[in-house]
């Protein structure tokens, strides 16, 4: 999938959204780390979602995500609506498709603001509303042999 991109270079305070893709590699806690660096920003509040090994009493062997080919453009939208909504000084969002393994990183949101309440109050919409709002499904393949998909939106 292509990554919806604001250019490292151009950290002015006027483009927040740093980094936004949905893909099909592995995800890197340091690329979206560095994304949301900001010399103005005194807060720095970062989510990461891991594949875990149970859900609802069920053995998770491993998942995988799919996405509707509106996504990207659903992330940014929830992305805006987090900077038009937080004093954020840099937003990244990143979301993994394909099939993944128990331990494998999911999705990595940071939010950097001027202050830590700010940027624990943004990330924390930022991962709700994309996890409610944008469309990607899990399907989960249990130890038992059966299997279920979960929408997201």
């Amino acid at each position: 999938m292509a990554a919806l991109y604001d250019h490292p270079g151009e950290h002015a305070a006027d483009q927040p959204i740093r980094l936004l893709a949905i893909r099909d590699t592995p995800l890197s806690l340091d690329e979206v780390f560095r994304a949301v660096g900001d010399d103005a920003a005194g807060g720095t509040a970062l989510f990461v979602g891991t594949v875990r090994n149970h859900d609802g009493g069920a053995d998770v062997d491993a998942l995988g995500y799919s996405s509707h080919p509106t996504a990207e453009a659903e992330l940014r939208r929830v992305a805006e609506e987090v900077v038009a909504d937080f004093p954020v000084r840099a937003l990244a969002a990143v979301h993994r498709v394909g099939d993944l393994a128990v331990g494998d990183l999911a999705v990595v949101v940071a939010v950097s603001c001027p202050h830590r309440a700010e940027a624990f109050a943004a990330c924390r919409k930022l991962i709700d509303d994309l996890k409610h709002e944008v469309p990607i499904w899990k399907h989960q393949r249990f130890s038992d042999g059966t299997e279920e998909w979960v929408g997201s939106c």
